[in-house]
């Protein structure tokens, strides 16, 4: 990035990562792992410039980080309209026309009762070669899934979350400490969440959307407080052979097995639901995304698979908005404008899906040791968007 900064050459990547994640693992504090850390770095380094002007840098943009802000967006505007429709806005109806006219998308989060924001993925796409024993298989980065995988859970902590969960650690001093994370691999944290499909449990991964739709959508009062801020974090049911082999790196104790396969002219089936999940706003919940099968993934570009044309659609885009906007520095996704990127990648993610849906982490709870056990004990019904409603027992 500042060798791009330089040289005035044009920057994009899909996530902000460092040359040995691995260096002296174990050693490092769970917080000193995290992408926070790597975003007080770039703006230690951005402090150093006299401007942000140059070369146009786009960074985390890919199908997520990248296209979800663009979602989000899309669904709170979405939700604040059908409110107005619905004369559900109350004495919010003039704040709520007011922050849609100027797009002050935090304002509409926070006037709309958006608590929690889940990155809600479930991959279905199935392959007519099974899994081997000592392969891992993936319909997208083996190494990227790993990476992250290892990491700590991070997610943007809401304003509205009245306990952590257990084993978190809190970003205190530099930076909004918008953030949390919590000491145990992003694989192995699963959360309830929902996709057109159905409800599904999704693994915590860390993504670079957690910090910055976190931060972009705060809102702040006179004096410079938080006074709103939504949970945000990442909610991934990968396919199932890749679900085969989480489960058999666990046992390989994280060792990575010695094959590795991204899945793809062999998928006969199946479809990558990739959206965001909004809850806690008068309807629910409302989801917003693409519904792209392996058959329309084909259509728009022969020879790959529902999720990798889901990334190579949010570059394009993200490109050719670098193109016609060249000198505009360092710029991350919710910076963009999201009726221009959508425009431009929804050619390449076929079916897409907008709308409310009747679900919540609560009233689908069904635990089969509720009499004999603790895993009903923590279950907040008196606010069902609480952060431990959405855990599942480690």
């Amino acid at each position: 990035l500042q060798w791009c900064r330089d040289h005035g050459v044009r920057y994009l990547n899909t996530s902000v990562e460092v040359w040995d994640p691995y260096d002296d693992l174990e050693a490092t504090s769970p917080l000193d792992r995290t992408l926070y850390v790597r975003h007080m770095q770039l703006r230690r380094m951005k402090a150093g410039w006299p401007d942000n002007k140059g070369a146009t840098a786009v960074l985390e943009h890919g199908a997520n980080p990248g296209l979800v802000s663009h979602f989000a967006k899309q669904a709170l505007t979405e939700i604040a309209t059908r409110m107005l429709h619905d004369a559900l806005a109350g004495g919010r109806q003039t704040a709520i026309e007011h922050a849609l006219g100027e797009r002050r998308y935090n304002e509409l989060a926070m006037l709309t009762d958006t608590k929690v924001i889940h990155i809600a993925e479930r991959d279905t796409q199935i392959s007519a070669v099974p899994k081997r024993t000592g392969e891992f298989v993936n319909t997208w980065s083996v190494e990227g899934f790993y990476e992250e995988g290892v990491a700590p859970a991070e997610l943007g902590w809401g304003t509205h979350e009245r306990r952590l969960p257990p084993n978190a650690w809190v970003h205190t001093g530099e930076g909004p400490c918008n953030q949390i994370c919590i000491a145990r691999p992003g694989m192995e944290t699963w959360v309830r969440s929902w996709v057109p499909c159905g409800e599904i449990r999704g693994m915590v991964i860390r993504h670079g959307e957690a910090f910055t739709m976190c931060e972009h959508l705060t809102v702040h009062d006179d004096i410079g407080r938080a006074v709103y801020r939504p949970t945000v974090h990442y909610a991934y049911h990968p396919c199932d052979a890749a679900i085969n082999s989480v489960l058999e790196l666990r046992m390989r104790g994280w060792e990575m097995q010695t094959e590795q396969r991204i899945l793809n002219d062999e998928i006969v089936s199946g479809r990558d639901e990739l959206g965001v999940l909004l809850m806690g706003h008068p309807y629910k919940s409302w989801w917003t995304g693409s519904l792209l099968s392996i058959d329309e993934a084909r259509a728009a570009l022969p020879g790959q698979n529902a999720t990798t044309v889901q990334v190579a659609g949010s570059i394009i885009a993200a490109l050719s908005g670098m193109i016609a906007h060249p000198d505009e520095g360092v710029r991350v996704p919710d910076d963009l404008p999201w009726e221009y990127v959508l425009g431009i990648a929804t050619r390449y993610l076929g079916t897409m899906h907008s709308g409310p849906a009747d679900w919540d982490p609560v009233s689908t709870r069904r635990d089969l040791f509720a009499e004999f056990g603790d895993e009903a004990a923590g279950v907040d019904h008196a606010d069902p968007w609480q952060f431990t409603n959405f855990l599942l027992p480690g």
